[in-house]
């Protein structure tokens, strides 16, 4: 036997018969391994988006509850510090909310009344010049085409009534659904507002001690940040309302404020919902005072646009949760995919609580030198926020 098949022979022997380890790249093995490793995670996303999903009339309310927990939470520490008890600063700063959400919504749907008939009246002027137009402008459209068209038009709506019947039922049903929500967030938000800390503590507990610590910091610095992300959105809601209302009600615009309350309910969903009110104001102008009406409240509404987006959202937002205007953008364009308009009104909070909390957990030391951080009450300078400023202690009975 030759020397060349004895190696062999021992080489062979050396491996087991099935191992093909040895004949695969390097590199085609670490993409494998990379590949299952993302496939896996890919997996548990879309298994936690589907539970998130199938249990969207409980995740909501409590999304929204934290959203408004944020806003009123350190008016509730404010009283507490003034030696007020927790149960009675709860009730007064949730009683003092829900009456000025009230308020505005009874002054909202009273002034959108009374200028409703304005508006009709508006409408059927509109509508007799568009008539006017098309007989006597480029077109020369003859009466007879004209009324044939408006009657092709009530034609269709009368053969599509079951499904015009349909869609109320189910407007009905979501109204109900609605209803049933807001009742469960504002439940839920109580619970928050007075035991906040202590349904935190009983979550930690759940986390293995080694790292408890650590996840309890993260947990509140990301509290924190959606307490200056509210703050923020709300400002730039506000001087969203009043710089469109002033435009609106300076060129006569009917309805000015319904839409200034729109566009500020809007707000709350950066980019898109400034888009959609604005679009709403520029529609009712051009339907009730013209197509140059329409030219100004559309330069109106771009304008306040360009302020908010390049200088409140990167003073304020920048500031408050310091994310880059592309991870708003695609937070909210995912978050409108999976969830609709909830989903767009929720992702850019959650991607800055996020934020917040992974940058802490990933810091080795357990403080952050690049937090977000929050203004203090007094309006002062930005500081860190302390375990017990926005988790006070409830107080006893």
């Amino acid at each position: 036997m030759s020397r060349n098949r004895v190696a062999g022979l021992k080489h062979r022997a050396t491996l087991p018969n099935n191992d093909v380890t040895p004949l695969v790249p390097k590199g085609l093995r670490v993409a494998a391994a990379l590949s299952w490793r993302f496939l896996v995670i890919i997996g548990a996303l879309y298994v936690v988006i589907w539970l998130l999903g199938y249990f969207a009339h409980v995740v909501i309310p409590v999304a929204i509850a934290l959203l408004l927990a944020a806003l009123m939470a350190p008016g509730v520490s404010k009283l507490v510090e003034w030696r007020v008890p927790r149960a009675l600063a709860t009730a007064i700063v949730l009683i003092g909310g829900l009456a000025i959400v009230g308020g505005v919504l009874t002054f909202v749907i009273t002034e959108f009344t009374s200028g409703l008939p304005q508006l009709q009246d508006q409408v059927n002027h509109s509508l007799d010049a568009i008539k006017d137009w098309l007989s006597n402008g480029p077109l020369h459209l003859r009466k007879d085409q004209i009324q044939s068209f408006i009657q092709n038009a009530i034609d269709t709506i009368k053969t599509n009534q079951s499904a015009i019947t349909s869609g109320a039922i189910t407007t009905a049903a979501t109204i109900g659904e609605v209803l049933t929500g807001l009742l469960l967030t504002l439940f839920i938000l109580i619970f928050f507002l007075f035991d906040g800390g202590g349904i935190w503590r009983f979550v930690v507990r759940a986390v293995p001690a080694p790292v408890r610590d650590r996840v309890d910091v993260a947990g509140k610095r990301g509290f924190s940040s959606l307490v200056s992300y509210v703050r923020a959105t709300a400002a730039v809601a506000v001087f969203d309302a009043v710089g469109i209302g002033i435009g609106l009600w300076i060129v006569g615009v009917p309805l000015v404020v319904p839409l200034a309350a729109l566009v500020f309910l809007t707000a709350f969903i950066p980019i898109i919902g400034a888009l959609v009110a604005g679009t709403v104001a520029v529609l009712i102008a051009l339907v009730a005072n013209g197509f140059v009406s329409a030219l100004v409240v559309l330069a109106i509404v771009i304008g306040i646009m360009q302020i908010e987006s390049h200088v409140l959202q990167p003073w304020l937002l920048g500031r408050a949760v310091k994310l880059h205007p592309l991870a708003v953008v695609l937070a909210i364009g995912v978050g409108l995919l999976a969830a609709g308009i909830a989903g767009a009104l929720l992702s850019v909070p959650l991607l800055a609580v996020l934020n917040a909390g992974i940058r802490s957990l990933i810091n080795e030391g357990g403080t952050d030198p690049d937090q977000v951080d929050v203004l203090d009450d007094a309006g002062s300078q930005p500081n860190a926020v302390d375990d017990d400023e926005e988790y006070p202690e409830p107080a006893g009975p």
